[in-house]
């Protein structure tokens, strides 16, 4: 097969903007799939993305297709997700491909994650497809959207093609179009090299890689050589994904497919990594794409002990089919041991988490999220802290600080005033306004991480009544008056519950979980002080208020003095208790406390 009939290219969008949908259309048009084995969303495999309705994983699939000119055209199609958390999927796909077709909604207009998307094909050289779905819907505008679109592409608006991925009205003129405009793959020489851009763990085969042969021939039996690691093995098996797994016995210059190498070690084949053959140690390797960068940061344990080796074996394999998960080894006096483990956003995290339980069926509590700061002590040094517990001393401080994103928001005009004074709150700052159309604003501020991360999208779309989008990239670390705020019981600090929290929000959060963990944790056998505290500072306190039996019951009448000296003798069998006793926190307790955080 030569290169000339092979187009790679992926989908991109924002979220709920009808991607999937679309793949499925193209799946019917090219006859990938039969009409019995048809269901929506057919590329979206997991239980989790079903449920959700979104896209988790970027998913490849080839298509033979045949041309309104005669010509037959074999398209590798990449379906990605549209959700700012999983940005880092699409990224890895994109360098796979040499075209993108960018989807919006008729209805909903240019999004935030819209432009994101936009952006990163273009900075990845690609060719894009304007389109504008869901052209069915009574709501929808196309007009007013094509000239939206023009605007940020610089392209004609007539040039934006149309389509209604719900009906099927013109995915053939979107198929002539991506087989005319997207360029064939090139290839440098006659020698192997192939892109690792993804892979799972398969129980039984070993590591599956999703590979894009750029340069040369990958043939079943051959021995590959994985340039970072150095690793030599035997290709087992290559194939293509029609959506099924089909075994063939080679791939060509610009196909995409998988290889199985019969590897069960996880850590001996990494995502980004150039398959070359053994005789061609002086092959230039492949430009891989940037490192993921975990935003948020949070702390995993097992509810029994004993399935830490578990869970260490479930995330690494989880590693290999999400590259950008990132763990190492925790310790928690409250938990025991896990892994803290980066992420790169709420979403991404309570997706991991859910999987981690259903796929390996594991009993996890997660610690309260946090994100990264940066220390400068007073001996000079500076480093990084992901937990709270990392935290020196105040008085070996010189400088703390945190991190800030560039935000991008675009909404209808009338909600910029609302918009402005929720920023503000988040102690954010405009960078500039822009209006895409006289309707629709984009402004883009900076704000910290922090507040960003984990409820301010909530609050966005309450306050915009949905209409409005969100998106962000990392920015620079600035100084901050921050204060890390610890909650004590019965004078003992409880390192999970411990959080950095900036000055002005330090008694809020103090006062939340006081008033939360008194709800929560049993009565125990004498008073339990939970309180808040900045360093030795209590900012809020409540109590436990003890069981007390009735020790004078028993006494019918008689000197008073006799009653007293009964319950004399509880208060200090109640001091002394108190004294050598230990809270007993249920599991439950803990989890209700930390879930609860992360949603308020």
């Amino acid at each position: 097969m030569t290169s000339v009939s092979v187009r790679n290219f992926s989908i991109i969008a924002h979220i709920d903007h009808g991607k999937s949908t679309l793949a499925d259309r193209m799946l019917e048009r090219t006859g990938s799939i039969s009409e019995r084995n048809m269901r929506a969303q057919v590329l979206d495999s997991m239980d989790l993305e079903r449920e959700r309705g979104i896209t988790i994983k970027a998913q490849a699939v080839r298509l033979d297709y045949h041309a309104s000119d005669g010509s037959a055209v074999v398209l590798n199609l990449i379906d990605t997700p549209g959700h700012v958390d999983f940005s880092y999927e699409v990224s890895r796909s994109l360098a796979a491909c040499e075209g993108a077709v960018l989807l919006v909604d008729a209805a909903q207009g240019v999004e935030a994650q819209t432009l994101a998307n936009a952006y990163l094909a273009i900075e990845a050289g690609l060719e894009i497809i304007p389109v504008i779905n869901k052209i069915d819907l009574p709501a929808a505008d196309p007009d007013k959207v094509a000239a939206e679109i023009a605007l940020i592409l610089g392209v004609e608006a007539d040039g934006v093609i149309r389509v209604s991925a719900k009906t099927g009205d013109g995915i053939e003129e979107l198929l002539d179009r991506i087989v005319r405009d997207i360029p064939p793959p090139t290839s440098e020489g006659d020698e192997l090299r192939a892109l690792v851009f993804d892979s799972y763990y398969d129980s039984y085969r070993g590591v599956v890689c999703y590979v894009r042969v750029v340069d040369g021939v990958l043939a079943a039996g051959d021995t590959v050589r994985f340039s970072a690691t150095a690793e030599r093995h035997t290709a087992a098996e290559v194939g293509v994904l029609t959506p099924l797994a089909v075994p063939v016995a080679q791939l060509g210059p610009g196909e995409v497919g998988y290889l199985i190498t019969g590897v069960k070690e996880i850590d001996r084949i990494r995502v980004g990594d150039t398959i070359t053959h053994p005789g061609q140690a002086a092959v230039r390797p492949l430009p891989g794409y940037a490192e993921p960068r975990p935003m948020v940061y949070s702390g995993l344990f097992p509810s029994d002990g004993d399935d830490l080796e578990r869970l260490r074996e479930a995330l690494e394999k989880l590693r290999m089919n999400d590259a950008s998960l990132v763990f190492e080894p925790e310790t928690s006096r409250a938990l025991g041991f896990g892994f803290r483990c980066g992420f790169l956003g709420l979403l991404h995290m309570e997706i991991v988490r859910e999987r981690l339980e259903r796929e390996y069926n594991l009993d996890l509590v997660a610690t309260a999220p946090s994100v990264a700061y940066r220390v400068t002590a007073t001996d000079g040094s500076s480093f990084e802290i992901r937990s709270p517990q990392d935290l020196p001393d105040r008085g070996k401080i010189e400088l703390l600080e945190e991190p800030y994103v560039r935000a991008m928001i675009i909404a209808p005009s009338e909600y910029t005033g609302t918009i402005m004074e929720l920023v503000q709150t988040r102690r954010g700052s405009m960078d500039h306004m822009q209006y895409l159309s006289p309707e629709r604003v984009e402004l883009t501020y900076n704000l910290p991480l922090a507040e960003v991360v984990f409820d301010f999208f909530d609050h966005l779309k309450s306050r915009t009544r949905g209409y409005a989008s969100l998106d962000y990239e990392p920015g620079e670390y600035r100084i901050s008056d921050l204060v890390k705020v610890d909650i004590l019981l019965n004078g003992q600090p409880v390192d999970a519950f411990s959080t950095i929290t900036h000055n002005e929000k330090a008694y809020l959060y103090g006062k939340k979980m006081v008033e939360r963990l008194r709800q929560l944790i049993p009565r125990q056998l004498f008073d339990v002080p939970i309180q808040a505290a900045i360093g030795t500072r209590v900012i809020a306190r409540e109590t436990v208020k003890a069981r007390r039996k009735d020790v004078i019951a028993k006494c019918y009448g008689g000197d008073v003095s006799r009653k007293r000296k009964l319950l004399e003798r509880q208060k200090e069998g109640k001091k002394r208790m108190k004294m050598v006793g230990s809270v007993e926190v249920p599991q439950d307790a803990f989890i209700s406390a930390l879930r609860v955080d992360t949603e308020t």
